[in-house]
């Protein structure tokens, strides 16, 4: 049988005042979910370890069955692979931001309005940055605000702090050495040069100008973070026997998928945010399940963009859109499917939480318990009970009837 494993990015929440105690899953119409829930076997799972507030990278990296304390050495190496970027050994990988800085240089809109068009056009702007270190600047847009970079020559480190403050209201962080090496201070100067450069060169930008002149925020700064290094990881298909595809909307997960040796799969009109094309999504899993792969990953990131903007009618509506996929896929046979998600993303914190998610299992060889809605709290009481990330691949080897034996 096959295998997919979907996840539902940032879904998971906690109980809401303006809810009655109930979190936006729990409200959400879900009809889908629930029919998987009474199909299936029902649990609850910490993505990493109980109380570790996982980045979608990190969980992503665990429930595919990788350490992540060990594969992950940062998030740029995957975002740079995920756009099409093909990193070398020495080379040192950031995830970006475009972002919004006024005159006075503080960060007023750290996602530049969640910019959809003429990234592209700006990111021409930063590859023509030249600095005076011998070392190349390759800089590249992905879905929405977010971009990747990379640097390329000689005496670079990774070991270096990030410049996006996290918050508005403040100028981006001063880039700091995380080692006394001489490679991380001349990493740290070479980047906050590049962070005010790109101002001087993207605040009169056509594009800029057009997006002020409409009430939009001008994507007028890049704020790197997440350096890294490329890893090195077992190839999945080597790891497990599995071809296996990836269907993702952002940079950072087919960025996984790609170093992981997926094949990536991008469904048009994807964007990453609350206004992707689900019915693309749909039917690019269900083609994709026509084709000879035995593993689907798959990534749908909306849930966590309203999570993190705060917006709880967003995130209410987009969960109860995205059940119209899962009940699309539940049509495939002699498929073990999984839906889950990588973290929760509450509204009331606007960030990742530690929180365990909800996770459900249906297929053939499935024992099917009693649980009748997919939720937060009803999945606590499934027959899976509380597992981890890292246990999701041992089961569905397992159910796929792949597994070895462990012993005599």
């Amino acid at each position: 049988m096959k295998a997919i494993v979907m996840i539902i990015d940032g879904m998971a929440d906690r109980p809401l005042e303006e809810l009655g105690g109930k979190t936006p899953l729990e409200v959400a119409q879900t009809p889908n979910m629930d029919k998987m829930a009474k199909m299936g076997i029902n649990g609850i799972m910490d993505p990493i370890k109980p109380g570790i507030r996982p980045g979608s990278d990190t969980s992503h990296l665990s429930i595919l069955g990788y350490d992540p304390y060990q594969a992950y050495t940062g998030r740029g190496p995957f975002e740079a692979a995920g756009v099409g970027v093909e990193v070398r050994p020495g080379d040192i990988a950031f995830r970006c931001n475009f972002s919004t800085a006024n005159e006075d240089g503080i960060i007023i809109d750290r996602r530049a309005g969640r910019i959809r068009a003429g990234t592209k056009e700006i990111a021409q702007k930063i590859n023509g940055i030249h600095l005076e270190y011998g070392v190349e600047v390759i800089f590249k847009e992905s879905t929405g605000h977010r971009a990747v970079l990379v640097l390329r020559g000689a005496g670079l480190s990774d070991q270096v702090s990030d410049a996006d403050p996290k918050h508005e209201g403040t100028p981006p962080k001063e880039v700091v050495a995380l080692d006394d090496t001489e490679e991380a201070q001349k990493t740290a100067r070479i980047l906050n040069e590049l962070v005010e450069a790109s101002y001087q060169v993207l605040k009169d930008h056509p594009v800029n100008l057009e997006r002020i002149k409409n009430g939009e925020s001008p994507a007028n700064i890049i704020l790197p973070r997440g350096a890294g290094a490329v890893p090195e990881v077992q190839p999945f298909q080597e790891k497990y026997g599995l071809k296996a595809a990836c269907i993702a909307e952002t940079g950072l997960i087919l960025g996984i998928g790609k170093i992981a040796g997926m094949d990536l799969i991008e469904a048009e009109g994807a964007t990453g945010g609350v206004d992707t094309d689900l019915d693309s999504i749909a039917k690019c899993i269900i083609d994709t399940a026509a084709l000879d792969y035995d593993f689907i990953l798959i990534n749908i990131d909306g849930a966590d963009e309203s999570g993190h903007d705060g917006i709880l009618t967003d995130k209410v509506d987009f969960l109860r859109r995205v059940d119209s996929v899962v009940g699309q896929v539940m049509q495939l046979e002699d498929v073990i499917f999984i839906l889950t998600a990588d973290h929760s993303t509450p509204i009331s914190i606007m960030d990742h939480a530690g929180d365990p998610v909800p996770l459900v299992i249906t297929g053939p060889p499935v024992r099917v318990d009693d649980v009748e809605q997919f939720n937060e709290r009803a999945a606590a009481k499934g027959g899976m009970c509380r597992i981890r990330g890292s246990d999701v691949m041992n089961m569905v080897m397992d159910l796929t009837n792949r597994a070895t034996k462990f012993g005599a």
